[in-house]
């Protein structure tokens, strides 16, 4: 079941399937992680809104999608608890859509 677009403050643990949309107002350096699929790049973005932030996971492809800056939609995410926080996760069956691309 799809949920409607949410905003980062109504974001609760496990959460799936959900639609969010923010500002990119960080991004991690990327680093290369052994998985159990082989070697992946990975990386990390902050997503900020009016009602609060919330850190994304990007893999692979994913990091050389969004900028710092940048407004995106993120569709079909879920979220993992990691330690003490709520992280989000775009799966295979999820896409980040860049709604207003970073002048810089």
């Amino acid at each position: 079941m799809r949920l409607s677009l949410l905003k980062i403050g109504e974001i609760k643990p496990e959460m799936q399937n959900i639609d969010v949309e923010g500002w990119v107002v960080e991004k991690g350096e990327k680093k290369e992680v052994m998985t159990r699929y082989g070697p992946a790049m990975v990386s990390w973005a902050i997503l900020k809104d009016e009602t609060g932030s919330i850190r994304v996971n990007l893999w692979r492809w994913q990091i050389d999608i969004v900028q710092v800056g940048d407004r995106i939609r993120l569709v079909n995410a879920f979220v993992k608890v990691f330690g003490e926080r709520m992280e989000l996760n775009i799966g295979a069956n999820g896409k980040i859509v860049v709604l207003n691309r970073s002048k810089k």
